[in-house]
């Protein structure tokens, strides 16, 4: 019996600590769990006294101070090795399945969002800071590629929910993630190793060794390995994409010189390098007029209609014509089609299957990461002291098809023959020869030649050529370099006394170099050599031939001081009082390359140039189409040779912040506790965007006031655990991205957010294990704040015309001064459209407005200054007409508006049953777990089409353990009802026709695993 009870006890431990048990005590003790408060055997409170350990109780760090998990007065979620394993957590997405209030997606430019209680890395761009702070070892990452690898060789796994306004990291406004990981055990030799086969082809590898190198000095080597076929099968070559071929290796080293002392050494590397997607898949009802792109109703499988596009706006007959009015309009002959006519898209199936693409180009994913760090503690009696310490860098490159589908053949392209025939030499159109030979060599019929992605911005013509295709490969690219140093060190005190403190300090300095984002499109090289061409006589190519937003550099210096006070005042009653000041400071050097670049010029560049700061420039301007004046809209006009085509800018912010907790002990057993906190995250540096949009440069830092009580509580001698917590958030500056001109530019408002969570453990016998987690989450905006929404740029008015600007392809709106007045406002927008030989607005489907094709500063500047035919036709005598164009579109007000990746309600279950197999010492564990997340929205403008549907994860498996669990097998299925859900959404640019890339979360995954320790 004492050994079934023990089995039992064992079944506990394998499930998380709320939402599910964890760690023995004794297992605890031996692995040395808690290095923040030494070597020491024990949980402590703030004052160092000991407390009583039970089965099933895990020790947590969440505080800086070992403590029991049901002794911290805080929200937080522990998971020790097993409970991972038995959950079947491997990574990120598995791990927000099991937590209330939490979700996890990745993002579009290879990063990711672990958004807790609605505060989430809403935040786009390389001086965004993280809401939830990601720490390893309590040492923060700012750019760490965790979330690519899986997990492997980990101590234990703490979530902590809320603003950590005091003791982590540079602070965090949403919460934390601790990883930490397994460190050496002197007191033997040990291995442990498992291999797994799975559906996918799916091969994944454990290990790992721990030795004692003497009494006081042990080393523990652990790595994983994991090769799999891709999830999603690609129509295009009959060819799986999506894989995963990764590996990672992590050594430590530790020295316990004494009871009081302890020092370790940790190095790990991580290395992938596979065909993974970073888009699971693209979603459009197609806009047929192509003035959206997308149609802001629905989503389908669909494509967008190409002609919304900048690579066939600005290669289109109709650009070309505008382009070239001075001369008669001679460059329209070579546009590769009109904006009018059938765009590139057409025809082309989507397949409608989150699985399934139809790509030309394979994607391709590169990672890498070093960490280097080392921790230090050492008990002087009255007070101890940790330091911990690091150094890390990490690199990425991806790059994946920027449309997921495929452009219909160039070879019989009007504007190509017309190129193959005119642009040679001894002809009218001689200019155009060099651009000839660089893109179609061989003629159009042999393929079109297309540029790679070049930091030194020539792409094709300065020789980094993607190849030659039938078709336009249109891709785009994520990548950056990034390293980072930090240094900690905190003093915690533990006198008899009542009173006792923790004092600390942080230093971190962190640079990212290159990063960049690059969107390439045969239409993009086409357009550069052609204007470039034409303006230079066949000498340069304008710009460079390809769109980049590139950050050349960007530095954080950091640093905080903080410090908490323990009042024990009974060994009932205790009160937490704690202070932090932050200091930031950001500088940053970034522009956009593609015809505008970040001084505001349009610089043509020598053929074969290394660098746009060789450009030349050129006079000219486009005419406007009524009344004659000129119209600045691409500026060739400012000088930039030898200039710095950079944007820099620099910022810095200081901020308090601060905790108070009152925890009352009813029993042993029973806390309850009450808190307020104040978290802070800083503010940064929008990129550089034309000033045309008005864009500020920088946003302000967030800062959120929290208020929460809760509830931990163990009854029935631990056969039930229940926790419950309820929290109050005012927050202020959230900062929110939307897509303006290509570029991702942040937006401060304020929300309030409250919800409830409660997490349980049941075990009526101690075979059997059931634990559960809800949340209720509501969040909204709380302010009026008015935005154009990038999907509907008409603001869901009806006299509002959507004009897809032919010279840059973002989109702008004219409004009627007078509201209603519909036909106004289209017959203004026609009758200047008309003397640019553009059409008169349409009905656009999935609105309730019209849209056309248009110059918007035209449409600016003719309202301004009409001419008197124009003032005769809507009867003004004088002055501007009363018509006004607005940039972005109309703003709409999201006060009221839920925050995006924040579900009402999420709730997970899970459930095993040890059977005991006798005085064998067998045992086979059968376990089953549930999860679900409710509907979101995927942008604050919570429009139908940005919903995300709420969807069930179910997982399930059963384990043989042999005797002294030296080795198992074990069968499982996760994902058991192949729910292929989102899990976030991205909405494009409206240069892109606005198309939605999607998430998910893994298919249904299936296998064997067998594994052994000693």
């Amino acid at each position: 019996m004492r050994k079934f009870q023990l089995l039992a006890a064992s079944a506990l431990a394998m499930l998380p600590a709320l939402p599910a048990a964890a760690q023995t005590a004794s297992t605890t003790t031996a692995q040395n769990t808690a290095p923040t408060n030494g070597p020491g055997q024990e949980a402590t409170t703030a004052d160092g006294n000991a407390q009583a350990m039970m089965p099933g109780d895990i020790i947590v760090t969440a505080q800086r101070q070992s403590q029991r998990l049901q002794d911290v007065p805080i929200a937080v979620s522990a998971f020790t090795a097993d409970n991972l394993a038995k959950q079947q957590i491997n990574n990120p997405t598995q791990l927000q399945a099991t937590l209330p209030s939490v979700t996890f997606t990745k993002t579009n430019f290879t990063s990711a969002s672990f958004t807790i209680r609605g505060i989430g890395d809403l935040c786009v761009g390389v001086t965004c800071d993280q809401a939830t702070a990601i720490h390893v070892n309590d040492m923060p990452l700012q750019n760490t590629r965790l979330f690519e690898t899986e997990f492997f060789d980990l101590e234990r796994v703490e979530v902590l929910r809320g603003p950590q306004g005091t003791l982590f990291g540079r602070n965090a406004t949403a919460g934390v993630a601790n990883f930490i990981t397994a460190k050496p055990d002197l007191s033997g030799i040990h291995a442990a190793g498992e291999f797994e086969y799975g559906n996918y082809d799916s091969k994944r590898a454990r290990a790992m060794f721990n030795l004692p190198l003497t009494d006081t000095l042990g080393i523990r080597v652990a790595g994983t390995y994991l090769n799999r076929d891709g999830y999603t099968l690609n129509l295009y070559d009959n060819s799986r994409i999506d894989d995963r071929d990764l590996y990672a290796i992590r050594g430590t080293l530790s020295w316990e010189p004494t009871s009081d002392t302890r020092l370790d050494i940790m190095g790990y590397y991580f290395r992938e390098n596979d065909n993974r997607s970073r888009i699971q898949k693209q979603l459009c009802h197609r806009d047929p007029t192509g003035v959206l792109g997308c149609l802001p109703d629905t989503l389908r499988y669909e494509t967008v209609n190409a002609n919304s596009t900048l690579a066939a706006v600005q290669s289109s007959n109709e650009f070309l014509t505008l382009a070239s009015a001075a001369s008669g309009g001679i460059l329209g002959r070579f546009g590769l089609g009109s904006i009018y006519g059938t765009d590139q898209f057409a025809g082309v199936v989507n397949p409608a299957n989150n699985r399934v693409v139809n790509t030309d180009f394979r994607p391709t994913y590169f990672a890498d990461e070093e960490q280097y760090m080392a921790k230090f503690f050492h008990d002087f009696g009255p007070v101890s002291l940790n330091l911990t310490g690091g150094y890390q860098r990490s690199a990425v490159n991806s790059r994946n098809d920027y449309t997921i589908a495929v452009e219909r053949s160039l070879a019989n392209n009007p504007g190509l023959a017309a190129l193959n025939t005119l642009g040679r030499a001894g002809t009218p159109f001689a200019f155009l020869n060099t651009v000839r030979q660089t893109l179609i060599p061989n003629g159009p019929a042999a393929g079109v030649c297309q540029s790679d992605t070049d930091p030194n911005n020539t792409g094709i013509y300065g020789g980094k050529s993607l190849g030659c295709y039938p078709t336009s490969i249109d891709f785009d690219e994520s990548s950056q370099r990034s390293n980072q140093y930090s240094l900690e060190g905190h003093i915690d005190s533990k006198f008899d006394g009542m009173v006792n403190f923790l004092i600390g300090g942080i230093y971190y300095d962190s640079t990212v170099r290159n990063n960049s984002y690059y969107v390439n499109a045969f239409g993009l090289d086409y357009a550069s050599g052609i204007l470039g061409a034409a303006a230079s006589g066949g000498t340069a190519y304008f710009g460079s031939p390809f769109y980049r937003n590139n950050t050349d550099y960007y530095r954080l210096k950091s640093y905080g001081i903080f410090g908490e006070t323990y009042f024990e005042f009974s060994n009932k009653l205790k009160l937490t009082l704690g202070l932090r000041y932050n200091h930031d400071d950001k500088y940053v050097r970034a522009r956009n390359t593609y015809l505008v670049d970040a001084n505001g010029t349009n610089p043509y560049v020598p053929y074969g140039s290394a660098s746009l700061n060789d450009a030349r420039n050129y006079n000219g301007s486009f005419v406007n189409p009524v009344g004659g004046a000129t119209v600045p809209q691409l500026d060739f006009d400012a000088t930039v040779a030898g200039a710095q085509p950079f944007a820099e800018n620099r910022v810095n912010f200081g901020r308090l912040t601060g905790r108070a907790v009152l925890d009352y002990r009813i029993t042993p057993d029973n806390l309850v506790y009450a808190s307020y906190s104040r978290g802070y995250k800083s503010g940064g540096i929008n990129p550089p965007v034309a000033p045309v949009f008005a864009v500020s440069s920088s946003f302000a830092p967030e800062q959120v006031d929290a208020y929460e009580i809760g509830s931990k509580n163990t009854f029935g001698n631990g056969t039930l655990r229940l926790n419950l917590t309820g929290f109050l958030y005012n927050y202020r500056n959230l900062q929110l991205s939307r897509i303006v001109a290509r570029t991702a530019v942040n937006d401060n408002v304020n929300a309030r957010i409250y919800g409830v969570e409660a997490e349980a453990i049941v075990s009526p016998v101690p075979a059997l294990v059931a634990n559960f987690n809800f949340s209720y989450l509501n969040t909204r905006v709380s302010q009026d704040k008015f935005l154009a929404n990038p999907r509907d740029p008409s603001g869901g008015r009806s006299d509002a015309v959507i004009i897809k600007d032919v010279t840059n392809a973002s989109n702008c709106a004219v409004i009627p001064n007078t509201a209603g007045q519909v036909a106004a406002v289209n017959g203004y927008v026609a009758a200047v459209n008309s003397g640019a030989g553009l059409r008169a607005p349409t009905a656009i489907p999935g609105t309730n407005t019209t849209g056309a094709f248009g110059i918007c500063s035209a449409l600016a500047a003719t309202a301004a200054n009409p001419p008197a035919a124009l003032r005769a036709l809507f009867g003004v005598p004088s002055g501007a007409l009363p018509f006004t164009v607005l940039g972005s579109g109309v703003a709409v007000n999201i006060a009221d508006n839920k925050l995006p990746q924040a579900p009402t309600f999420k709730a997970a279950a899970g459930i095993q049953y040890t059977v005991d197999l006798g005085a064998s010492g067998w045992t086979i564990v059968p376990r089953a777990d549930i999860a679900y997340t409710g509907n979101s929205f995927g942008t604050v403008f919570n429009l139908n089409v940005d919903r995300i549907p709420g969807y069930e994860v179910v997982n399930a498996q059963i384990q043989v353990n042999a005797p002294d669990d030296r080795f198992y097998l074990r069968a499982f299925v996760q994902n058991l009802t192949k729910n292929d859900a989102i899990t976030g959404l991205y909405v494009g640019d409206q240069s892109s026709g606005v198309y939605t890339n999607i998430f998910t979360i893994e298919p249904r995954r299936y296998g064997v695993a067998a594994g052994f320790k000693f």
